[in-house]
Parts: C-alpha cells; structure tokens; sequence
C-alpha cells in the first residue's frame, strides 16, 4: 500500500515570533516499489518531509495515510509503522552503539518480540544483503571503515523488515569509492526485494544514475516531480535555487555548442557514453 501525504504542512515555532514554514501544503502518493530520488537545497524541507513518513515528526496540518490508515488517530500503531517505514539517518553510524556488528544489527528486530532465532536469522540476512562480509560479523563497529559503518546501520534497518527504506543522506562523508558502493549496493537490494526506496541526496549524478523518479523540493514546496530526464531538463529553474543538473548534462550541452550532433539531455555517464559512441560510428 502507498504512503499518502494530503496537504500536509509543518511549522516550527508555531504561536512564535520565530515560526518558520517548513513544509508548505504538500501532497505526494509514494506507490510501492518505486526508486524515489528527494533533494533540494539546504533548508528546503527534505528532512522534515521524511521525518512525517513513520511519524516521527507531526503535521501541523493536513494528514499522512499508511495503508489506507492515517497515522496520527488515536489507536495507530507507530511502532509497527516505523518497523515498515525504516528511516536511516545522515551519519547513521553514530547510533551504532552495541560491543560487535551482529548484536547491533539484532537490536531492531529483537524489540519486535521475536524468537532469538528469528532474530539472529533477520540479522544475518540483513547483513549479507548490505554486502558484509561474515569475517566482520564479530568485530566492533568502530573499528569498521566509514563505509561498512553505514552497511552496518542500514542492515539494522533492513533487519526490522520495512516496506520502504529511506535515506537520508547516505553517503555523506564518504570518498567517491565509498559512496559507489552503497549506492550500488543499495540499487541491487531494490531490485532482488522490491522494496520501496526514498534517497534523499545532494548529489545529481547519484539520483541520475539510480531512481525512477524525481521530487524536487524548494521553500517547503514541491518544485517539480517527474522522471529525471524531465526534471533536468528544468536545469536552468534548477540552477535559480541553488541545484543544478547532473555534471554529464553540462559536458553534453557543450558538445552540442561545438557542433557534435549528440542529445543535450542525457543524464548519466552510459547515457553519454552511447550517445559518443554512437556519434563516431555514424562517421
């Protein structure tokens, strides 16, 4: 069943002289199984909006609905919900806390008052979906590199068996090897589970290369929600709020400008590797 979210606004500060808008009137549908890239500026609402996904965070206004349910009456269980809406936080590694990896990742499923066994099962299965090795498994957290900080915490999430995964951020802090490989890690779990994904992220060329579709936020609204390729074709709106298209984009336009016949409007690195390659054989 989707997430639903109906006209729903947040306001910090409310009845303050220091109130301030954080979502403004927004209204999504995020369908099961889709690949969902959220970005935007600093301060334009992404947190926020995640935030009011499992109920961490209340609207001030309007309602979100989880399978048909809307998440603030009286009797919702937000326990359960935030068991199937997992959020993972930016710099998820620093709420790792346990002495070694498998008793962390345990920890999520084992306040769900399961068996030990099915516990250390979930556990495990989390682990290898996340790509560690088992070598790993009985080694303290903190003595992992930043990269496998992050598998760690996000198997921890995975363990508790959510429908959707969300993430805020994840490769924030990680060199560009790093980075590939939870992305890439992170694809290939979306497409064995078909489980749902929201990636909130900075970072163009990673939502370029990775989702199906695109929710652009500015000033606490949504500025556009399309699929990539229509959303980066926006790059000179993009570019008035401080985002921009995918670096590739760029280089693309300025072939054309040089006269290569090859599409201004590509968004990832094969994309244009086909386009160039294409462009070639054809003389």
């Amino acid at each position: 069943m989707p997430i639903i979210l109906d006209k729903v606004s947040h306001i910090y500060g409310e009845d303050t002289a220091m109130a301030v808008r954080a979502l403004d009137n927004i209204s999504l549908v995020i369908p099961d199984g889709q690949f969902i890239g959220l970005i935007g500026h600093t301060g334009s609402g992404k947190s926020t909006l995640v935030q009011h996904l499992n109920g961490l965070m209340k609207a001030t206004s309007g309602a979100v609905y989880f399978n048909g349910e809307d998440i603030d009456s009286e009797g919702f269980d937000k326990k359960k919900l935030r068991s199937k809406v997992g959020l993972v936080f930016q710099y998820p590694e620093h709420q790792l806390f346990e002495t070694d990896v498998f008793s962390d990742v345990c920890f999520g499923p084992k306040n769900l008052g399961l068996t030990q066994k099915e516990v250390e099962l979930r556990a495990y299965a989390a682990l290898k979906l996340v790509g560690l090795e088992d070598a790993y498994f009985y080694q303290s957290p903190f003595d992992l590199s930043g990269g496998q900080k992050r598998r760690v915490a996000i198997a921890g999430v995975l363990a508790m068996k959510p429908q959707v995964l969300i993430l805020d951020e994840p490769t924030a802090g990680l060199d560009p090897k790093g980075r590939d490989e939870i992305l890439d890690q992170i694809a290939k779990l979306k497409k064995e589970t078909g489980i749902t994904v929201l990636l909130v992220s900075h970072s163009m060329d990673d939502v370029a290369k990775y989702v199906d579709r695109i929710i652009v936020m500015n000033k606490g609204r949504v500025m556009y929600d399309d699929e990539p390729r229509e959303v980066f074709r926006q790059y000179q709106s993009l570019e008035a709020v401080g985002l921009a298209a995918p670096q590739v984009t760029y280089i693309m336009k300025e072939l054309r400008e040089h006269g290569y016949d090859v599409s201004g409007e590509v968004t990832t690195i094969e994309e244009a590797k086909q386009e160039i390659l294409a462009y070639f054989r054809e003389r």
